[in-house]
């Protein structure tokens, strides 16, 4: 690395094909899995710590988290990088760290206009099992709708709905009654 923030994609990848091979043979072994070598981790803070000085990401007060929550979701989606296919981890995972400082600036802000409680915090990979994920799927769509219900904006205000959310029909005027008379 000659610069401070520059990240060599050709080490990178050769490092994470070395990991890779290392990988395979405790696995082929039946040894715990190696942890990821301090280089790839290295190289993933500097994108990430270089990523958060971009303009639309340098101005908010919890950059170090946003930095931390970008490096998290590379290591959660390491796995996921094929190197057989692509040369180019450096896109790879300043793509995630890209998606993850958006999502965590969002989360924030629904944080702070109080649409979303810091309990009902979800982090992007919870490890959850396959029979588990249907039911907070489920469970998480339900409370989307219920605040989606709460919050009525423009036409909507004037649109009465029974309990399911259907529209109700609009009540036609009378023969005699004004159409001022009802917009008051």
């Amino acid at each position: 690395m000659t610069n401070a923030h520059y990240v060599d994609n050709k080490q990178l990848y050769q490092a994470i094909v070395e990991y890779r091979k290392i990988v395979k043979e405790c696995e082929a072994e039946g040894k715990p899995r190696p942890p990821i070598p301090r280089y790839i981790g290295h190289c993933m803070l500097m994108i990430a710590n270089r990523l958060s000085t971009k303009p639309n990401f340098v101005n908010y007060p919890y950059r170090e988290e946003m930095v931390s929550d970008g490096v998290e979701n590379c290591v959660c989606y390491f796995d996921n990088y094929n190197p057989d296919r692509y040369d180019n981890p450096f896109a790879y995972f300043t793509h995630i760290k890209h998606k993850s400082l958006e999502n965590s600036i969002i989360m924030n802000e629904l944080v702070e206009v109080g649409d979303v409680d810091d309990g009902d915090f979800v982090p992007a990979y919870s490890g959850l099992d396959s029979e588990n994920t249907s039911d907070f799927v489920k469970a998480f769509e339900s409370n989307l709708d219920k605040k989606r219900k709460k919050r009525k904006k423009g036409v909507e205000k004037f649109i009465e709905e029974d309990e399911e959310g259907i529209a109700l029909p609009v009540t036609e005027l009378e023969d005699d009654e004004d159409v001022s008379s009802r917009t008051g």
